[in-house]
């Protein structure tokens, strides 16, 4: 029995040839067709010299050949390397040469980036262009996508496959250069396909089971907003192709363009990811259709899950108002321990940091030794992930040995996120220890600053970080986007704030940018907010506290 990606998304496949898989704006594909089109790029790739294991980049936004490229990859057991589109070409060289590329399939968009790297990457042999409506020239020696694929057989006649394969997912490099997670395709589908049930923490035996149940069933459709460069969006399509349902492929976000698109095709679904999707959709939530002046209907849409960034406990109140009919959840996770766990968002619950979620059996906040923290302690601790973990990260033992350890017999993926441990068992995530901020001894996360101060109404976006200071160490600091030109001083925003955060959390200088800089997938960019602090004189400061 195989519990392999590739497998799972053909048992869908064979049950469901006629369903729709994947949508855009003009066109759609049945699984029947899907599964051609896949099997003709996998032919191509092997043709190219792609063997079991050699590493294929997807330098693509959200379409559907980028989906189809990852499960023709794994079709042939090769690596799926997730490029970012913002790359700059240092850091695509840096993610070609370090996952060691040996082809490419990209929008025609980026051609100009890949033509000026690919001399300084001779391990790329192959390069596929997607034709996305742009003009540029093909990188020297590219192919045309569907050129490829209709030179290819259409004939599912591959090897055997493995649950041992590997499922690879580069972090953002928020704190630092991306790193390449390692996964089996098992311990990947156990954490995140549906392998072991979210809520009741079943395991599934049958390879066949969400195949089956799908069939079964009526067709979900889900629509994973965030790029695909993010695993949860990955994530997302890859739920839907295992139990065959439609999924929504849209390149480009906004606001308006979410809910218009949700009426159009009845979904069912949403992902996103937190604050950075989910304010500019509450704003267009608000107003209503541009086009046709009417309120906009969501009629079909059950649940809204939003995972891997802050969403403020005011944007979720407002939501909860506005989709009376609609779940809406938070959830803890990351590229290095997957599924951490589950809230559901309630009107008026209680503001304690970050995410308030329970924890999953294999999720645990344990102290430096490895001891778990008990419910009602008070103490903050290191979220944990033991059982299905990735192998670590490709091509670097060092970080590998930092975040993945072992305690008293039992292996774990640490990678940095604090969190506390409440009186009912819940567990409050508050942060990435590494942006985290030390003013008088006292530890304070970003993200639970960046939720009070969003909750005041002119404010937009924030991010929090710590510059140095003479007598605290570090004192908090804001870099601050404004809903309009109306720019409020920390005098003014103090009334918000003090109802959410602690005195000695408050910003103590703030400065005010057109925009905030965040990742496509909406994680905050630190670098860029700590620069901004060092560019120039604070926009406003408050008076230093004389106690902590």
């Amino acid at each position: 029995m195989s519990y392999n990606i590739a497998d799972l998304v053909e048992h869908a496949i064979d049950l469901m040839p006629e369903r729709v898989a994947l949508v855009d704006d003009t066109r759609s594909f049945t699984y029947a067709e899907f599964e051609k089109r896949t099997n003709q790029l996998a032919h191509y790739l092997q043709e190219q010299g792609v063997q079991p294991g050699d590493k294929v980049g997807i330098y693509a936004r959200n379409t559907i050949e980028a989906v189809e490229a990852m499960v023709a990859i794994f079709k042939i057991r090769a690596v799926v390397i997730n490029v970012n589109y913002r790359y700059v070409e240092n850091e695509l060289q840096y993610i070609f040469e370090n996952s060691d590329l040996v082809a490419i399939i990209a929008e025609r968009r980026y051609s100009e980036r890949i033509a000026n790297v690919l001399p300084k990457v001779p391990t790329i042999e192959t390069v596929l262009t997607v034709e996305d409506g742009t003009d540029l020239p093909k990188p020297p020696g590219a192919v045309e996508y569907e050129a490829a694929l209709a030179a290819s057989s259409d004939v599912r006649d591959f090897e055997e496959r493995s649950a041992d394969d590997i499922f690879m997912l580069y972090t953002g490099g928020t704190t630092g250069l991306p790193k390449g997670v390692m996964w089996r395709h098992e311990d990947w589908w156990r954490v995140l396909g549906g392998g072991i049930n979210f809520v009741t923490g079943v395991r599934i035996e049958d390879e066949w089971q969400q195949a089956k149940v799908g069939a079964g069933n009526g067709q979900l459709v889900r629509y994973p907003i965030p790029p695909l460069i993010h695993g949860g969006s990955q994530t997302a399509v890859f739920h839907s192709l295992f139990d065959g349902g439609k999924a929504i492929m849209l390149p480009e976000f906004s606001g308006h363009g979410v809910w218009q698109a949700i009426d159009k095709h009845n979904v069912n679904l949403i992902f996103i990811t937190g604050d950075a999707m989910a304010r500019p959709m509450l704003d267009a939530l608000k107003t209503g259709n541009p086009e046709t002046g009417e309120p906009y209907k969501h009629a079909q849409l059950w649940a809204m899950a939003s995972s891997a960034a802050l969403f403020s406990p005011t944007l979720k109140d407002e939501f909860i108002e506005l989709l009376t009919t609609t779940m809406i959840t938070d959830s803890i996770g990351s590229s290095e321990t997957g599924f951490g766990g589950l809230s559901i968002a309630s009107k008026g619950a209680t503001h304690t940091g970050g995410p308030r979620v329970k924890i999953d059996a294999s999720t645990k906040v344990i102290d430096d030794e490895g001891n778990e923290i008990e419910a009602g302690s008070g103490k903050t601790g290191l979220i944990a992930r033991t059982g299905h973990i990735p192998l670590g990260y490709y091509n670097d033992p060092v970080k590998t040995a930092a975040t993945f350890k072992e305690f008293n017999g039992i292996r774990y993926s640490i990678p940095g996120d604090f969190a506390r441990v409440e009186e009912d068992g819940s567990v409050t995530m508050l942060g990435r220890g590494s942006v985290s901020i030390n003013s008088g001894g006292e530890k304070i996360y970003p993200e639970e600053v960046e939720g009070a101060l969003k909750a005041h109404p002119q404010i937009f976006d924030a991010l929090v970080v710590g510059v140095p200071d003479e007598r605290w160490g570090q004192r908090v600091v804001a870099v601050v986007q404004c809903r309009s030109e109306n720019r409020p001083t920390l005098d003014e925003l103090r009334p918000t704030l003090v109802q959410e955060i602690s005195s000695y959390k408050m910003p103590r200088s703030i400065w005010y940018v057109d925009e905030i800089k965040r990742s496509p997938a909406g994680k905050p960019d630190y670098k860029w907010a700590q620069a901004q602090t060092e560019a120039r004189e604070a926009d406003d400061h408050a008076h230093a506290p004389t106690t902590k």
